[in-house]
């Protein structure tokens, strides 16, 4: 009765400890996917982050290389129109002073004789010539030509090659009269502070005429109306 009771007891306390172990197995189990729930979840937080990080990031690099180049592309534009606009100005365009042209004057036979005044620019200078009377005058009072033609002409741009030609004729009346000088008196302007004389020899003065400025010595006789 003893043996079969210490036999009874010696399986009763294999088998509560067998229990006792399995109850404390499961409880580790559950404890360690309790644990790992959390890191997953700290991991699926983590990436997320990381994604957004990134995300921005990327953003951040397009937007600099968009504004770089967008600067790039100005400042190339801007110093490529800067260039050419100073190209396309550089000794152009300017209008003739009577100090940049070479002056010279013939004597003509046709239309009862006149005056051939011939303009040309000077070495290494481009003026413009503009579209208006030539001013002539005669003698110390000033007596200025008159237009010989009813309309004025065109602007012309002297430059090597290109004369520009007026024909002045210093007698128009049929008169005795008139006063005699040696000399035209000659500028692009009225207000060209620079006006050239002109020796010719002796001639009488009455009633002058000129024609406006051509490029060729044709178109330039002075015929009285």
């Amino acid at each position: 009765m003893n043996r079969r009771l210490r036999t009874a007891f010696a399986v009763t306390a294999v088998l509560g400890a067998g229990l006792l172990m399995t109850a404390c197995g499961g409880g580790d189990t559950s404890s360690a996917s309790a644990d790992t729930k959390p890191s997953a979840a700290a991991d699926s937080d983590s990436s997320a982050a990381s994604g957004e990080g990134s995300s921005t990031g990327t953003g951040g690099e397009g937007g600099d290389k968009s504004g770089g180049s967008s600067g790039s592309d100005a400042t190339s534009k801007s110093g490529a129109e800067g260039g050419d606009t100073a190209g396309d100005k550089s000794g152009y365009g300017q209008s003739c002073g009577t100090n940049d042209i070479s002056w010279s004057v013939s004597s003509e036979t046709q239309a009862g004789g006149y005056y051939l005044i011939k303009a040309k620019a000077k070495p290494g200078i481009t003026c413009v010539i503009p579209a208006a009377l030539p001013v002539v005058a005669f003698g110390s009072d000033g007596t200025a030509a008159k237009p010989a033609e009813q309309s004025a002409g065109q602007e012309i741009t002297l430059r090597d090659g290109v004369t520009a030609y007026a024909g002045v004729n210093p007698k128009t009346t049929n008169e005795d009269g008139g006063k005699e000088l040696d000399s035209l008196i000659v500028s692009v302007s009225d207000s060209d502070p620079d006006p050239v004389s002109l020796k010719v020899g002796s001639f009488v003065v009455d009633e002058p005429i000129v024609t406006s400025w051509h490029t060729s010595a044709a178109d330039a006789v002075p015929f009285s109306s």
